[in-house]
C-alpha cells in the first residue's frame, strides 16, 4: 500500500470512528497528509514491488555464488590431486 493510499484510508477510518470527526475539514486532512508523507519520506521506505524485485535479484545472486563455490571446490581438488 502506498503512503497516499494509507493516508486516505486512515483519514476515512478516523472519520468513521470519531463522532465529531465530521468536522475534520479538508484543510486539516491536507495538513495531516503532508506531515505524514514527509515522515514517510524520511523513513526511506520502499514499495512492495521494489522489495520483491530486490529479493529476486538477491536470490539469483545467491544461486550464482553457490554455483561458483562448487566450481572453486572442484578446481581446488584438481589442483590438490595434481601435486
Amino acid at each position: 500500500m502506498k503512503p497516499d493510499e494509507f493516508l486516505t484510508l486512515f483519514t476515512q477510518q478516523l472519520k468513521d470512528m470519531a463522532p465529531g470527526a465530521a468536522a475534520f475539514n479538508s484543510e486539516m486532512q491536507q495538513q495531516l497528509r503532508s506531515a505524514a508523507l514527509a515522515a514517510f519520506e524520511k523513513l526511506e521506505l520502499v514499495t512492495r514491488e521494489e522489495f520483491d524485485a530486490q529479493r529476486a535479484v538477491l536470490a539469483r545472486t545467491r544461486e550464482k555464488l553457490e554455483a561458483l563455490e562448487i566450481e572453486v571446490e572442484k578446481l581446488e581438488k584438481l589442483i590438490g590431486s595434481g601435486k
